[in-house]
């Protein structure tokens, strides 16, 4: 909480990233053999930048628009992802 005030645990637009969540993200991100990318234009900064860190050799992009970085992907999913993974169970 914050003066009371419980705060989601979410980063609203103009504040900065934890900088330990960012570490973390990049350490995991640059170790990935695979990275599946979904409902992002990849153009908001500093997220945005992350992919840059991956190192694998299987990126999949699912959004509804393309991306600036379709051309390096493996795999390119056009859609909403709450369509395109609405039926996907993750364990």
């Amino acid at each position: 909480t914050c003066g009371g005030v419980i705060k989601p645990d979410v980063v609203l637009y103009a504040e900065s990233l934890d900088p330990d969540v960012l570490d973390a993200s990049v350490r995991f991100i640059s170790q990935a053999d695979m990275l599946i990318i979904g409902g992002t234009s990849l153009n908001v900064w500093p997220a945005a930048g992350l992919i840059n860190y991956y190192r694998g050799h299987h990126l999949v992009l699912i959004n509804k628009s393309p991306t600036p970085y379709d051309a390096y992907a493996d795999l390119v999913i056009v859609g909403p992802i709450g369509e395109i993974l609405g039926g996907v169970a993750v364990v």
